[in-house]
């Protein structure tokens, strides 16, 4: 039995990590095959590529996944830790699981990973009142997944193997991803920036990043296998190379990847700390980037970005800010904002305001803050009431929300580049998204899902645009 640390999970060792390629005991290959298997997944991109690599080493052990609990032999939870909201619904989850348990399925094997898995509170919670789950791995273990299930489908006895110490960095991960045209692609793992508020750095371990070549290699893949579009993914994505590169960052890596043809190009999540003037220029310059870069402010207040341990003040923020715009034609900047930290006065939360109006941001994900376990903010006293910071919310959410269908409008009678993703809810229309990340519903003869689209913007809401194709620009 392994349990998490958080003193082991926090320390910084600069030494170098060993690049291994994954393999599976043969002896376990299809070892299950008849057994069903129900995966949730909760949290970000992140842990959504996750799933697509527990997703292709449970069908390797001959798994099948269903899409209904019920009908599970196994049912594994990928959790997330960033804010309370996801942990809760985990652990609701888990109610829901030990009634089929206890009362309609006693066989059915019951698993955590992910991040709350990487929690100490959240593993000595599992211990004493959650005996009916099997088995927790972490995050820095995942490619042991095979061989604990198989631990766990033959044994009683609770598993608990969570490192709090990132191990060798696993190339050649199977994956079933799980959209055919659009993929995720780990450059990064990782966060040394310890912002106050956060847990990530102890649940995803110091910043390890994967070799260019076998990046590039991915990518290549990917476009002969008819994919339009990959997504760069990293917990501080921006930082990518400085642990094992001398002048080569994410601007060059992201030249690079646009040089392999393939038609569109995302990354996140960005750290305004490290956002180097070569992205911008790389952006910019080459089409296959997409002009959409998000951006968390967290706050529009100096005093209060200092307490979150930012690394950078408001005037700094809007000096990047304003070099993006500047720089780069037609790009649209989202962004994430929390309310109600502890300290904040309304005097700080006006300064958020404030800039919210003055940046009108083309999206953003705001929060009330969220106390998270052993990070440093949950120490500080907090004396703004739960009804002030939800007040707080809705006043933000009145500015923002404005500026989203204010630059909405703005697009429409244009025409906008879309890969269609599928048949939307609304009849007889398909939905994609713009190369500016935007949601449009479109109406059109002889689409398919991974045409590209020329569509004309036809109106305008605060959460999505509607349209109609013109041209289907390109197929694969």
């Amino acid at each position: 039995m392994n349990l998490p640390d958080y003193k082991e999970a926090r320390k910084r060792e600069k030494k170098d990590y060993k690049v291994v390629n994954y393999e599976i005991d043969k002896k376990l290959i299809h070892k299950f095959c008849g057994k069903t298997y129900f995966l949730k997944t909760y949290g970000c991109q992140m842990n959504e590529h996750d799933s697509e690599n527990i997703a292709a080493m449970l069908e390797s052990l001959g798994f099948k996944r269903v899409d209904n609990y019920m009908d599970a032999d196994l049912a594994l939870l990928n959790t997330c830790s960033i804010r309370e909201n996801a942990h809760n619904k985990a652990f609701g989850m888990l109610g829901r699981l030990k009634h089929v348990k206890e009362n309609l399925k006693k066989d059915l094997v019951v698993g955590i990973c992910g991040c709350m898995a990487q929690e100490s509170g959240v593993v000595e919670d599992i211990l004493n009142h959650y005996q009916f789950v099997n088995f927790v791995f972490g995050t820095h273990n995942i490619n042991e997944l095979p061989q604990i299930v198989f631990d766990a489908m033959k044994k009683e006895e609770q598993i608990i193997e969570v490192y709090s110490k990132e191990g060798d960095l696993m190339e050649e991960m199977p994956v079933k991803r799980d959209h055919p045209h659009k993929a995720y692609v780990n450059i990064i793992y990782g966060c040394d920036k310890f912002c106050t508020y956060c847990i990530v750095p102890f649940t995803r371990g110091r910043e390890r990043s994967r070799r260019k070549e076998d990046i590039l290699k991915e990518v290549e893949d990917l476009v002969k296998e008819g994919y339009q579009e990959v997504t760069l993914l990293g917990q501080n994505v921006n930082a990518y190379g400085k642990d094992i590169y001398q002048d080569y960052g994410l601007g060059e890596l992201l030249e690079e990847v646009s040089k392999t043809n393939i038609h569109r190009i995302r990354f996140m999540t960005s750290h305004p700390w490290d956002f180097s003037d070569s992205m911008i220029e790389k952006i910019a310059k080459y089409e296959n980037i997409m002009p959409h870069i998000h951006l968390p402010i967290q706050s529009g207040s100096s005093r209060i970005l200092k307490k979150m341990g930012r690394r950078y003040t408001k005037e700094e923020y809007l000096t990047l800010f304003h070099k993006i715009k500047k720089t780069i034609p037609n790009v649209s900047i989202s962004t994430d904002i929390i309310v109600g930290f502890p300290g904040e006065e309304e005097e700080d939360f006006l300064e958020t305001l404030d800039i919210c109006k003055y940046c009108q941001f083309d999206n953003a994900f705001t929060f009330i803050f969220s106390k998270r376990e052993n990070t440093p903010a949950a120490k500080l006293k907090d004396t703004t009431t739960k009804e002030e910071k939800e007040e707080r919310l809705q006043r933000l959410n009145e500015v923002v929300n404005h500026y989203f269908l204010e630059n909405n409008k703005k697009l429409v009678g244009k025409t906008v580049e879309v890969l269609t993703e599928g048949v939307s809810n609304k009849p007889g229309m398909y939905y994609g998204y713009t190369d500016t990340n935007k949601l449009i519903n479109f109406t059109g003869e002889g689409i398919k899902v991974g045409d590209m689209i020329k569509v004309e913007v036809t109106d305008a809401k605060t959460w999505s645009l509607d349209g109609c194709a013109k041209v289907v620009t390109k197929s694969r």
